[in-house]
């Protein structure tokens, strides 16, 4: 009976087994070694158990179900059959259970339908490490880190932190990507490097790797601190040297190209003197890449500051039309020199000069315009000072003028007043006539004669520069009511003679009155009335 039924199978597989070539899903199934896969078919479960299956690991049959169950051997304990879909689960698996299986089923009531599907078994991965041919590395140079682990059918991938390593023209992947190289190493290559290794049914990833990889000196720096070029004598300094290295750069410190004894990343210059005037650098250096840097340059110059400042001058007289010069001197160097006049930013007119870097201010020659105050202003990049000359330039006299009435009558007062431009203030004769007559500005006279009358001539004396100047005043006095001088005198003369005239006649009335009254004798009587 079994031996028909296996016929019917097999004549339902040549008669019509096509209509039924999809009742296993397509393939591969991939599984562990040690483990379990299932072989699902696509037969939907129904109350009764399919008629008959028949499953095939090659030319062998693993269990055949009809009216008995047989099952080969060495798949004792290790099937499970489901006899309501036709579906086998295989436990325990090992790499001996790799290749085809196919299926032939006959459902209860229906025609008989099969499939076939590959299996892959694979060893699972396990024990997966990364290492490096070095750890310790100077940049620019190789490294090669290779990866192994325990497994079939192994795929490698190198991750570097969270970033996949891809080949290029410093990277390579050999030996089926479980080796990467890495030539010209650069400081970022430091990882963390690792490995991660997988099959269809595993994976697993190494311990991370890092690199530590030396590089510089670069960028090698020095600064002044402060920030400057100039600096005051006893002034206390600080350099410092920095550079981009790995490991720490070790320094050393150079003035004109000659090595200091100092090292370090600081150089600190206390009370600083002339002779620490000059151009500092720093040389930095690693001990593991054996490379060096010398940085750029820094110029460092100590000043004294300025002191004692002052204007002289070439004569001690200034005097107008002469040529004048003002020299600005100070101790210490001086950078520069800025002349100001009345506490304004000195204009150079055409009579002026500057010369030996501004030192001197040459007139050539001196106006009276240009009194007034100098000042000269040193400076340095420590220290400035000034210093000040008030200058006053002698002249004239001149533009000489008198101011007074031109016209003055008889016994009146009038005063005349002379002026005129002059340093020192001048000094002032009147004359007339060519007699001197007073000497000061103001020249007043009280009770005007005729003999006023006249050209009243000033002259201006100036002591210093032993120059003089004049100028002339006509004056004219006149009699009162308009007479002149000498009828004023004629009517004086007149009536004075009347006066005179006038007196005499009185005189004479009077005498002849008393010659005329009656003479009184010794007895008191008239001498009239005495007859011989």
């Amino acid at each position: 009976m079994e031996i028909a039924v296996i016929r019917v199978i097999l004549l339902g597989l040549i008669s019509g087994l096509t209509n039924g070539a999809g009742v296993l899903p397509d393939g591969p199934l991939n599984a562990a070694v040690g483990g379990t896969v299932t072989f699902t078919t696509t037969l939907t479960p129904t109350e009764n158990p399919v008629f008959s299956v028949i499953w095939r690991f090659g030319d062998k049959n693993i269990i055949t179900l009809t009216n008995t169950n047989r099952t080969a051997p060495e798949y004792e304990g290790r099937i499970t059959l489901f006899i309501y879909t036709g579906s086998l689960e295989l436990r325990n698996l090992a790499l001996s259970d790799r290749g085809e299986y196919r299926v032939t089923i006959i459902p209860h009531g229906a025609a008989a339908v099969g499939g076939r599907t590959t299996l892959n078994v694979y060893e699972p991965i396990d024990s997966v490490r990364a290492e490096a041919s070095s750890t310790d590395l100077v940049e620019f140079s190789s490294v090669r880190l290779s990866c192994s682990s325990s497994g079939s059918s192994l795929s490698f991938l190198w991750m570097n932190g969270s970033s996949e390593v891809t080949a290029s023209d410093r990277v390579h992947l050999t030996d089926g990507g479980s080796t990467l190289t890495i030539t010209n190493v650069l400081r970022y290559d430091q990882g963390p490097f690792r490995c991660n290794v997988s099959n269809p049914v595993s994976d697993g990833t190494s311990d991370t790797i890092n690199l530590i990889i030396s590089y510089g000196p670069e960028n090698t720096n020095l600064k002044l601190s402060p920030s400057q070029e100039y600096f005051e004598k006893g002034s206390n300094i600080s350099l410092s040297c920095s550079a981009d290295s790995r490991p720490e750069a070790h320094f050393n410190w150079f003035l004109n190209g000659e090595e200091l004894p100092d090292t370090g990343p600081e150089l600190r210059l206390v009370n600083i003197q002339e002779r620490q005037n000059g151009n500092y650098s720093c040389r930095a250096f690693n001990i593991k890449t054996l490379r060096s840097e010398t940085s750029v340059q820094s110029r460092l110059s100590v000043l004294e500051r300025i002191s004692g400042a002052s204007v002289m001058s070439s004569t001690d007289l200034a005097m107008e039309g002469n040529s004048f010069n003002l020299t600005c001197d100070a101790a210490g160097p001086v950078f520069n020199r800025k002349w100001m006049k009345d506490g304004s930013d000195l204009t150079p007119a055409d009579n002026m000069i500057f010369y030996d870097e501004n030192r001197v201010l040459s007139f050539q020659p001196l106006k009276k315009t240009d009194s007034g105050e100098y000042s000269c202003n040193v400076n340095n990049p420590v220290s400035n000072e000034e210093a000040r000359y008030i200058m006053v330039v002698n002249y004239g006299p001149e533009n000489v003028q008198i101011t007074g009435p031109r016209e003055i009558h008889l016994d009146q007062t009038f005063t005349l007043t002379c002026s005129a431009e002059s340093e020192p203030p001048a000094h002032y004769t009147w004359i007339l006539n060519g007699a001197e007559i007073h000497s000061s500005a103001v020249y007043t006279k009280e009770n005007t004669e005729p003999s006023d009358s006249g050209n009243y001539t000033c002259q201006a004396n100036n002591t210093v520069t032993v120059r003089s100047s004049s100028a002339v005043h006509g004056l004219t006095v006149t009699a009162g009511g308009g007479l002149s001088a000498v009828a004023i005198a004629a009517i004086i003369i007149t009536c004075l003679i009347v006066t005179a005239a006038s007196a005499a006649g009185g005189y004479y009335i009077y005498k002849k009155k008393v010659n005329n009254k009656p003479q009184l004798n010794n007895t008191g009587k008239n001498s009239s009335d005495l007859t011989p």
